[in-house]
């Protein structure tokens, strides 16, 4: 199976470039006097962010590309076809980190402890309190999918050592599944995002299953096949090889 990117994913994308991209590349970038565009101090990148998702604009946009992925598998189980399923990431798919985020005005602090109350908050250590709240649009997709009799699958770059706080994560915001695939322990900087991911989903359908959708937040959630449609969500922060 082939990856087939619907009009969703170049929606959000061109959405993505208007919002985020231009603060974050302008932010960085030496201006030449007299030139007709100024160079964005880091502040006004990372207010740029929190406009975009503390307006309801990000979440607008989560669910204008989930409409589109609920309409797909819906289809896909009418047509009577057999071993169905969806693959989905989790961070910024299914599980927010936003509000561990926010503690750090939209830096990326990985390592650290986490204050909850004034930051600065790392992300690891935030996930391990396994207190992310459910993305609304994707536990309804999932909630769909389970209607639909199609199996459902997480597929994260988290750590293996995460798997039972992320489990009981997934379970406490609602969601039901069929399988929870992790990154094994000590192999984090020894196979990129897509390289890891492509190869699960490969694993998957060789067992059987036809993978009918695959969502994350990321690019590298969603190539190297072996998914019929991919969903594209929008992630104003951060990237991921």
């Amino acid at each position: 199976m082939t990856a087939e990117p619907g009009a969703g994913p170049l929606r959000v994308l061109a959405l993505f470039r208007r919002y985020v991209m231009h603060a974050v590349v302008t932010a960085a970038v030496v201006v030449a006097p007299g030139c007709a565009h100024r160079p964005m101090p880091l502040y006004e990148a990372e207010r740029a962010v929190a406009d975009y998702i503390d307006s309801g604009m990000y979440l607008r946009d989560v669910e204008a590309v989930v409409a589109e992925a609920r309409i797909h598998i819906a289809t896909r189980a009418e047509s009577g076809a057999k071993n169905l399923a969806v693959v989905l990431d989790i961070d910024e798919t299914a599980l927010s980190n936003w509000p561990a985020y926010k503690l750090n005005n939209y830096s990326r602090i990985l390592h650290g402890p986490c204050d909850l109350h004034d930051g600065p908050c790392g992300i690891f250590a935030y996930q391990a309190l396994g207190v992310s709240p459910g993305i609304e649009p994707t536990l309804e997709l999932v909630r769909a999918a389970n209607r639909l009799g199609l199996k459902v699958y997480f597929l994260s770059g988290r750590s293996e050592r995460m798997r039972a706080t992320t489990a009981r994560n997934l379970r406490e915001a609602g969601f039901r599944f069929d399988g929870l695939i992790l990154h094994p322990d000590g192999e984090a900087k020894l196979t990129s995002a897509a390289r890891f991911k492509a190869a699960e989903r490969a694993r998957l359908a060789a067992g059987g299953l036809r993978i009918v959708l695959c969502m994350g937040d990321q690019l590298s959630d969603l190539t190297g096949g072996h998914c019929e449609r991919a969903f594209k969500l929008p992630n104003p922060v951060y990237y991921l090889p």
